[in-house]
């Protein structure tokens, strides 16, 4: 993969972003995935690659496109794989919350975690912790660590994880040790990332989510020289069996950062749909010009470039648009 496969990425995030902006606030959120999955796929066709999605929005028979195995790209260029999520955050942009965005990753052909769209249990640390915790150590051993590498008191420590009621008893135990918590509603791409970049206020993300989202994350955290460990939760004998269908023995083993990511050479990118920590939203500046705010990383040289954007949206035949708009 080249630097520019980076940038032409980013339009691919951008267009998605752009589409499902459209729809924010306006209470429809398949109509706001639709928008996104829509100017995804329809942007991907001009990029310079020979892409295969790995891991995203389901099975042929769940998905319309960008289902798990469709070809993607120029049909030109080099062969990579593709984790992709359209809108990571339909309710958000259906509701106006922050933290909604268009994310994918891309790595080398045969690197990126072939798996079904499952949940997956998550532990996200910085650079300071990276390669001493375990996901399979008790939560209080695992803050003890990244308190100590991050030169913090145990109660001067966050650590994030997502509002859910699977989530009680690990949170409970969270406060026990005396850590403060901070809770999301969606978007653990955005979440887990965070844990990984300096002076961002997170320490450490843990939880239970999407895999297309954990691999989408990996690639990101590998760039950032950030630490991740993962474990499918196939939840039925269906799902366990798709995932030895897919090439994994072992759909319960414990998945190393490497595991998810194998390649030197990944890149992940994301543009904002609505602000939020992370990225600012689509902002419209009247007429029909728009800025969006997008970020790409590459772990191969480590760089984190933030990008700024301006579009004419009566130029972009690429998007669908609201009736009556």
């Amino acid at each position: 993969m080249d630097r520019e496969l980076a940038m032409e990425i980013v339009r691919v995030t951008e267009a998605a972003s752009l589409a499902s902006s459209q729809w924010m606030g306006r209470g429809l959120k398949n109509e706001a995935d639709d928008a996104a999955t829509t100017a995804m796929r329809n942007m991907f066709d001009s990029v310079h690659m020979r892409g295969k999605v790995v891991i995203g929005e389901g099975e042929l028979d769940e998905a319309p496109m960008l289902y798990i195995g469709e070809e993607l790209g120029s049909g030109n260029g080099p062969e990579v794989d593709i984790a992709v999520d359209p809108l990571e955050g339909t309710n958000i942009v259906a509701k106006g919350h922050p933290n909604a965005m268009a994310v994918i990753a891309i790595a080398d052909k045969g690197t990126l975690l072939h798996a079904p769209d499952m949940y997956m249990e998550k532990l996200v640390v910085g650079v300071e912790s990276a390669g001493l915790v375990r996901l399979t150590d008790p939560i209080e051993k695992t803050i003890d660590i990244v308190a100590k590498m991050n030169n913090k008191r145990v109660r001067d420590l966050t650590v994030i994880i997502q509002e859910r009621e699977r989530h009680n008893e690990l949170v409970g135990r969270i406060q026990k040790k005396g850590a403060r918590v901070k809770l999301f509603g969606e978007n653990d791409v955005g979440a887990s990332i965070a844990a990984a970049i300096p002076r961002s206020g997170i320490d450490l993300f843990v939880g239970t989510g999407g895999a297309p989202e954990g691999v989408i994350a990996a690639a990101a955290i590998k760039s950032l020289g950030g630490d991740m460990q993962a474990r499918l939760l196939p939840s039925n004998d269906e799902e366990f069996q798709r995932c030895i269908g897919m090439g994994l023995e072992d759909p319960s083993m414990l998945l190393t950062l490497n595991d998810l990511v194998k390649s030197d050479d990944a890149i992940f990118a994301a543009t904002g749909v609505t602000s939020g920590e992370l990225l600012e939203g689509v902002r419209f500046l009247g007429g029909d010009l728009v800025e969006t705010d997008s970020i790409v990383m590459r772990a191969k040289t480590g760089t984190v470039r933030y990008i700024k954007a301006h579009h004419r949206l009566n130029r972009k035949p690429h998007l669908v648009m609201p009736e009556n708009t």
